[in-house]
Formats: structure tokens, sequence, C-alpha cells
């Protein structure tokens, strides 16, 4: 099918992109890439009466370290985080996650800030944001606000965003205490969009775990830190028996739905097995082995 009308308009700074935007009264949708906009539009899922475009505006595609903190554009593109050699130094996760978004020439065109606004259950850079604790930075025209991850996704599909709200910048802590961490995600086929994935990052002191961080996507409506199961961790000792026990917390914590990929049993199993296998494999990484 082809898009139904609209007006388009590609401002050339952030304010003038928050005026076009607001002037849609809640009509208009945001192009950065256009890897989840252009299918709405091409299936008439969605009709905005204009299309603001992002891309010819200035100053939105970087990657930075400010002291303990990774700031990212949000136009800056997924490929530039998978090749960035400080993503790799600073959020490893990130790096080790890249190469599970969709296929290289969506990751081509895909940005950061497109992507978590757009808020699928089952995307990379979700989760992601949610795990590092990161600090989503907004221009609207009442001004600017920092949203923390964990508040700005709020639904499948559904952010906290006000109708002329932009995401312009995404800060990352940087975990400089944490030594082990890990990635797993299980699709379908390489490329398809997760029917579970964990990642874990731990702070190891004594043989011990001394601090930990977990988040999920792919099982609830949005990605999720595991509080519980990070406290469960924190003090066990290295073992399949902490692995097994952590991976039944994790399952305890979910309650994922079923659909026509897979049952609600199978995607509460998958978790279990991913968070298993992710620990033992943040501990390696902790330990100085290789994973």
């Amino acid at each position: 099918m082809k898009p139904a009308a609209f007006d388009y308009v590609a401002p050339r700074s952030l304010e003038a992109a928050v005026q076009a935007l607001a002037a849609a009264d809640g009509d208009g949708k945001l192009m950065a890439g256009g890897q989840s906009l252009m299918p709405l539009l091409n299936f008439r899922m969605t009709r905005p009466s204009i299309i603001v475009d992002l891309t010819h505006v200035p100053g939105l595609s970087f990657i930075e370290l400010r002291g303990d903190t990774v700031a990212i554009g949000a136009l800056t593109r997924h490929t530039d985080l998978e090749f960035s050699e400080l993503v790799a130094l600073k959020l490893p996760v990130i790096a080790a996650a890249m190469p599970h978004v969709a296929h290289l020439a969506i990751r081509n065109r895909g940005t950061i800030g497109g992507s978590l606004s757009h808020a699928d259950p089952a995307a990379e850079l979700p989760m992601l944001a949610v795990f590092y604790g990161a600090t989503i930075k907004v221009q609207g025209q009442g001004g600017r606000r920092e949203i923390p991850a964990e508040e700005f996704f709020v639904s499948a599909l559904g952010n906290c965003l006000e109708p002329d709200e932009i995401v312009f910048e995404i800060d990352f802590p940087v975990l400089t205490s944490h030594t082990g961490w890990a990635f797993e995600e299980v699709a379908r086929r390489f490329g398809d969009f997760a029917l579970a994935c964990i990642a874990v990052s731990l702070k190891c002191r004594d043989g011990r775990i001394a601090d930990a961080r977990v988040a999920v996507m792919g099982v609830a409506e949005t990605p999720l830190r595991l509080r519980e199961a990070e406290q469960v961790l924190r003090g066990a000792g290295r073992g399949p028996q902490t692995a097994a026990e952590f991976a039944d917390v994790v399952r305890g914590c979910l309650s994922p739905a079923g659909d026509i990929h897979v049952s609600t049993e199978y995607r509460q199993h998958l978790i279990g097995a991913l968070a298993e296998k992710a620990l033992m494999k943040a501990w390696k990484r902790a330990a100085g082995e290789k994973p």
C-alpha cells in the first residue's frame, strides 16, 4: 500500500522541529531513521497530517564521553553504536547487543532516538536504556526535561512524551565497577524481534557478587529492570546452584504473554534458561576468563 497523504517539513533546528510538531496538535509524526515509521505509513496504521523530518537538524548525532557518562545524540545510528570503540570500552553490553538489531541495512538507517521513542518491548535499545539507567533528554515548547529510562516506557509502543516533545540526547552511566557482563537473546531467526532477552552485569569482590544489574525484554509490555533478581545475587558465590536459583527468581518475577510465535510457558522457560546462561558468562568475564 501507499501512505495516506501528509504534509512534510524538514526543519533546520531543534526549536523549529518542536514548533512544527506542536503546530500539528498531536497529529504529527517525527522521522529520524524511518525504519519503524515507514512500514506504519505504508500499511496506513498511522495517518499523520504532517511528517517532521529531523535528519537536517544539526548536532544530534554524536557519541561523547563526559566524565562517567556516555552521551549519545538522538540521531546516532545503530551502526555507529555497533562499531564505536568508545561504546565497546565503556558500554560493552550495548556493543554486544547491536548485531542483534534487525539487519545491516536497517542498522545503517535506524537511530537510537527513534528506537527509544517507538518503544517496542522486544527491541534492544529500550531495554539497554533501562539496564544502564539512562537519562533521556527531551525538548518541547515548555523547555527541556530529563526522564529516567524506567519512567519513559509506559506500555507496548507507548512512551511518556508530550505531543510536542522530541528526544535529543541519551546519557548512559558507565558501570565502572562492573567487570562481568553478558547479553543473551533468542529470536526465531537472527535479526527478528526477540522472543526473550536478558542483560546481566556484576561487580565481584572476594569471590562473591557485591553488586548486580539485570534487565529483560520481550517478556512484558515494556523493558524491565529486575531489582528482586539483583538483590538475590548480592552476596552470592559462583556456581551452578547460584545460576539455577537466579533463573528461578527471574522466572518468578515475570508473567509473559504467549503469541503466535511461542506460548507463555515456552517464553517463561526460555527467559530462565537465558538468565542462567548469562550469569555464568558474566561470572567468567568478572574472573578474567573467556566466556
